[in-house]
């Protein structure tokens, strides 16, 4: 389903940068294959696409028709991987307009991903009058900007619905057997689906962190894995005919000579948050103990009016990855008697063959200004070119973490902020920090 052509790379990277590498590629495969290796407990995505729960999918499907029924509005609550990958599937399948379209599944907006008052109005705002459900998606529960965002939201239900009626309106996605938001859930009688203890949140959009949204939208939920799984199953293969280790291969080459940024470029501007979705995926998993490629992303054509310039001109510390879908649709360029624009050249050609033509020719450019190009081509945009693409970035990211000897499966750098933010904000036992820091500032 997907292609891959590095050939691009050539004088960027030396000529054995696969071959090198075959005998830790190999390695890295098994320890994703028997959840081994650093973080071996947080790799059950890799087999997820096979063996996810039945019981629950068929209840996920069940809640996203019963909340299609019942509410005009989805808030879903959720920071970070519980929220990224929900608005990544829908905004791809379903558009970047979904809540200013037309159609019959309710809107989905997101909330808890951070702690703007003015955003929080506004989205309040947009609800108006409107029936509304909430899924809060927090393993925990007591997560900052998740946990503000629902005691806010469970208040707005509860003086709209009441008690009873708001608890039939709340969906907790969370862990399964304990932490705050669990215990909440069993108290109040929401319904609850499971954040797995041994999927990461940033891999997790193939859970119901991310399927029970991504199917209140109107996705096909089944085609979403169904295209998952045909990738664990030909990327599981093995061998340097995989892509999944010609793609990790290229991407450790190009590091260890001396790139530093990755830009994910994609020409859909519904694309846009897929590649949202892709920054933490690699960001996460990849920088740490001082290593890593900075994961960045662009909308072209439109960023080629902006940063286009640096990309062609600046300085070479970085290589470009761009995905590329068969258009879904075509419209024909008319012809203008008076040819102002002097594109009467083009009269009668599809949109489509421009944006290629614009493609190759950015990808030409960018490599004679010494950026390496990586191209990923898929079939029309759907649930399985979608599900696939979102499982071979993720396969990937596992082999890319384990080549650049880091754990991919933990964040310790994410704790600072918070440890921070909890002793500013004056939470009981950060006294002595609070102290530390109110000096500094």
């Amino acid at each position: 389903m997907l292609k891959l052509d590095l050939s691009k790379l050539s004088g960027f990277i030396p000529e054995d940068y696969l071959t090198s590498r075959e005998e830790r590629l190999a390695k890295a495969a098994e320890m994703l294959a028997t959840h081994t290796g650093p973080g071996g407990d947080f790799t059950g995505w890799v087999y997820l696409p096979r063996d996810y729960d039945k019981e629950e999918f068929a209840r996920i499907q069940a809640a996203a028709k019963k909340i299609q029924k019942q509410s005009q509005v989805l808030v879903v609550i959720g920071i970070g991987g519980s929220y990224l990958g929900a608005r990544a599937v829908i905004e791809v399948l379903k558009s970047n307009n979904y809540n200013l379209k037309k159609k019959d599944t309710p809107d989905v907006f997101f909330a808890g991903n951070g702690l703007s008052t003015d955003a929080l109005l506004e989205l309040i705002d947009l609800i108006g009058d409107r029936d509304f459900s909430v899924n809060v998606i927090s393993k925990s529960g007591t997560t900052t900007e998740p946990a503000v965002s629902f005691r806010i939201f469970k208040e707005l239900l509860e003086k709209k619905y009441g008690k009873e009626g708001a608890k039939e309106r709340i969906y907790a996605t969370t862990d399964k057997a304990r932490g705050a938001l669990k215990g909440l859930a069993d108290t109040e009688g929401y319904e609850e689906f499971v954040v797995p203890d041994d999927v990461g949140g940033r891999f997790s959009v193939l859970t119901a962190v991310g399927l029970l949204p991504i199917a209140v939208a109107g996705v096909d939920i089944e085609a979403l894995m169904a295209g998952a799984r045909q990738a664990m199953e030909e990327l599981g293969q093995g061998g340097l005919d995989n892509p999944a280790w010609q793609y990790a291969a290229a991407r450790h080459g190009l590091y260890q000579g001396g790139k530093r940024i990755e830009v994910l470029a994609g020409y859909e501007p519904r694309f846009r948050f897929f590649a949202e979705w892709w920054k933490q995926l690699y960001g996460e998993s990849e920088g740490k103990d001082g290593k890593g490629l900075f994961p960045a992303s662009v909308e072209f054509t439109a960023d080629l009016h902006s940063m286009g310039q640096f990309i062609q001109d600046g300085e070479r510390i970085m290589f470009e990855t761009v995905v590329s879908f068969a258009p879904e649709g075509e419209y024909k360029i008319p012809n203008d008697p008076a040819n102002v624009d002097g594109l009467n050249f083009l009269s009668g050609k599809p949109l489509s063959f421009v944006a290629e033509q614009a493609m190759r020719g950015t990808i030409l450019a960018h490599v004679d200004g010494g950026v390496p190009n990586v191209l990923l081509e898929l079939p029309q945009i759907s649930e399985k070119s979608v599900g696939f693409l979102i499982y071979f970035f993720e396969y990937v990211c596992g082999l890319s973490g384990h080549l650049l000897e880091v754990n991919p499966f933990n964040q310790p750098g994410v704790e600072a902020y918070k440890k921070n933010m909890f002793a500013l904000l004056g939470k009981p036992g950060y006294e002595e920090l609070r102290s530390e820091l109110l000096a500094k500032l």
